[in-house]
């Protein structure tokens, strides 16, 4: 079952290649923008949200809306919603092709209330279940940026927890996600070799890089300056890339494209090709905000008033003015995991 899910999956992507998609395939969820973290790359935990989406709101959406195959849950931290589990399992039950569910935390719960939601969702069966744990920098400097002392320390329990938990699921994936910024540049390997004097069995393939942005809609943080130096950035991307060993799984591989494309656009600052925004995949906020990425705050629909269906605000009037923007290069310049992934596979053929 796990194997038909993945080649749907796949087939979907390769399509993508040729055609525009009749639905999204990916889907970004932001399920709350409450978060405990005071981060000095991120305004989200100033948020005081108000009017979030209700578990049976998010229920009638998934109703709704069958086509998605990996649905990305985030926040925010998405464990200080209690109902994260059955957010999890309404998509489960109506999205009857999932094959993926990815999602970030920041540790900060306490385990032993998160720990067995995560094992609730690995229960429900999805063929493979990524978590991402927050890890900016070695202890002092995780802790610094993150604005939680202790924080490193819990992330390091996180990990234990889940590699106890992948014992006995086969389906549990989990990376330790480092954001790249001018508050962590050149401290990449310092980092890893700390956590690697935790774990001395993780390599390099166990770390997911990503890069610092500027979001309105996401991060909330117009107002800061994130930016690292390019040459620092590009040496370490560089060197993070030459030190993972080779390995065949697709998401490893796709892993791997992305970094690559991210060397590129830190050299260049372009976007390294035209994403499949509004076409593989969308996003969505805590509200029911619908936008084409995490990165662009062009608001496309809401599904509240659009009786919580897709199919109104895909095939709007909005919707395909972003596609004709991003068909004429003008999307805003941004490479993040959140949209990367989908662009690299539904630009495949263009790179054989």
């Amino acid at each position: 079952m796990s194997k038909a899910k993945l080649v749907k999956l796949g087939m979907t992507a390769l399509k993508n290649n040729f055609v525009r998609l009749n639905a999204p395939y990916k889907l970004t969820f932001s399920i709350t923008y409450r978060c405990q973290s005071r981060c000095l790359s991120c305004n989200i935990w100033q948020i005081k949200p108000t009017g979030e989406l209700t578990l049976d709101e998010i229920r009638e959406f998934a109703k709704k809306n069958t086509s998605f195959k990996w649905v990305e849950i985030t926040g925010g931290e998405p464990f200080l919603r209690g109902d994260v589990a059955d957010i999890v399992r309404a998509f489960k039950e109506n999205c009857k092709d999932l094959y993926l569910l990815t999602m970030p935390t920041n540790s900060l719960c306490n385990h032993d209330m998160f720990v067995p939601k995560i094992e609730q969702i690995l229960q429900m069966g999805i063929p493979r279940f990524t978590i991402t744990i927050s890890l900016d920098g070695y202890r002092e400097l995780h802790d610094k940026i993150r604005g939680i002392p202790g924080n490193f320390d819990k992330a390091m329990e996180t990990a234990r927890r889940l590699r106890e938990l992948q014992k006995n699921y086969k389906n549990l994936f989990f990376v330790f996600g480092y954001t790249m910024s001018k508050f962590n540049q050149g401290e990449l390997e310092k980092t890893y070799q700390e956590v690697k004097k935790i774990f001395p069995d993780i390599t390099y393939n166990n770390f997911h890089i990503n890069l610092g942005q500027v979001s309105e809609i996401y991060y909330a943080n117009t107002n800061l300056d994130v930016s690292a130096q390019r040459e620092t950035l590009a040496r370490e991307i560089n060197s993070f890339i030459s030190k993972r060993k080779a390995v065949f799984d697709p998401q490893d591989i796709v892993e791997n494209a992305f970094l690559k494309k991210l060397a590129q656009y830190v050299a260049t600052g372009e976007p390294p090709m035209k994403s499949r925004s509004l076409d593989a995949s969308l996003f969505m906020d805590s509200y029911g905000d619908v936008y084409p990425s995490i990165m662009w705050s062009k608001k496309i629909g809401n599904i509240k008033e659009n009786g919580y269906s897709l199919q109104n605000i895909w095939y709007g009037e909005v919707a395909n003015e972003v596609r004709r923007l991003i068909k004429e290069g003008k999307e805003p310049k941004a490479w993040t995991a959140c949209e990367a992934y989908q662009t690299i596979v539904g630009n495949i053929v263009s790179m054989l």
